[in-house]
């Protein structure tokens, strides 16, 4: 009986130590309008793209969320946005290339955590924080609908992809 109580303990404070990281490229960005062209690096977010950051609140209003990561690019700042004025939050800028340093810190925090990437950094993100390849390759331009999902519970890491949104073509 003893070690049942203390199994059941040992099993309740694990299962308290859960964290997960919610993953997203920007949602989408307004496209170039006549003399523009793409040296407009940081364009804001499309009709489309602000339906899907609110479309993204929605889904993450009950997951807790207690940080909030972004590139300082208006379509990743956008696209949090919602998220981050949910749970009165602020965006917390990171380099635009993931390095381990910002691993180790994602890995280090003790709430749930939002990071909105882009199309070649969100791979890197994902792979990193699982400590191996669940995403092979750079996500494709058109893809804004992904929301990778990360579990941490103790030192196991589980990972899966779903869906958030309008589906992408």
């Amino acid at each position: 009986m003893k070690y049942l109580l203390t199994a059941l303990l040992l099993s309740m404070i694990l299962a308290s130590c859960s964290q997960t990281y919610y993953v997203v490229r920007h949602a989408e960005k307004e496209a170039p309008q006549g003399t523009e062209t793409m040296m407009n690096n940081n364009p804001p977010l499309s009709e489309a793209g602000k339906q899907r950051a609110e479309a993204l609140k929605e889904v993450l209003k009950t997951k807790k969320i207690g940080y909030v990561f972004s590139t300082n690019t208006i379509r990743t700042l956008s696209t949090a946005e919602p998220v981050k004025n949910y749970f009165n939050l602020t965006s917390e800028i990171y380099e635009p290339v993931p390095n381990e340093s910002f691993i180790s810190h994602l890995l280090s925090l003790k709430k749930n955590v939002l990071i909105v990437g882009h199309s070649n950094t969100v791979d890197d993100i994902v792979n990193k924080l699982c400590s191996s390849v669940k995403i092979p390759a750079d996500l494709p331009d058109t893809a804004y609908d992904n929301l990778f999902v990360i579990r941490k519970k103790g030192k196991n890491m589980t990972f899966e992809n779903k869906k958030f949104g309008k589906p992408s073509p």
